[in-house]
């Protein structure tokens, strides 16, 4: 971010250290295994190559929203709880619109 803030660090930090833990082993096993599971990765449909990282703890669900750079490095852009059943445009919105960031500060090094 422009602005130094790590959103996704952020919301991590909010959480408690249960639900971080499950969240850290969700991306780890994202990380880690050659073929991830849909239920845990998936891309999201008729957005700017929006990724989503699925995370259940109990009655909650947490989505990290993000996009690959090259052929391993996923960057995360926005993170949230997720309380209803289709992912929030907003969320989505605010996701690409960092990628584009992201991207504009890269080609410019």
């Amino acid at each position: 971010m422009n602005s130094g803030k790590c959103p996704v660090e952020e919301f991590l930090d909010s959480l408690s250290p249960k639900e971080a833990q499950k969240v850290t082993w969700v991306l780890k096993l994202i990380e880690e295994l050659p073929r991830v599971p849909s239920h845990y990765f998936k891309k999201l449909v008729n957005t700017e190559d929006i990724w989503e990282v699925r995370v259940i703890f109990g009655k909650n669900i947490f989505r990290i929203l993000g996009f690959w750079d090259g052929p391993k490095l996923v960057v995360l852009t926005h993170a949230f709880q997720k309380k209803t059943q289709k992912t929030p445009k907003q969320a989505i919105q605010i996701a690409e619109a960092r990628r584009r960031e992201y991207l504009r500060r890269r080609s410019e090094k």
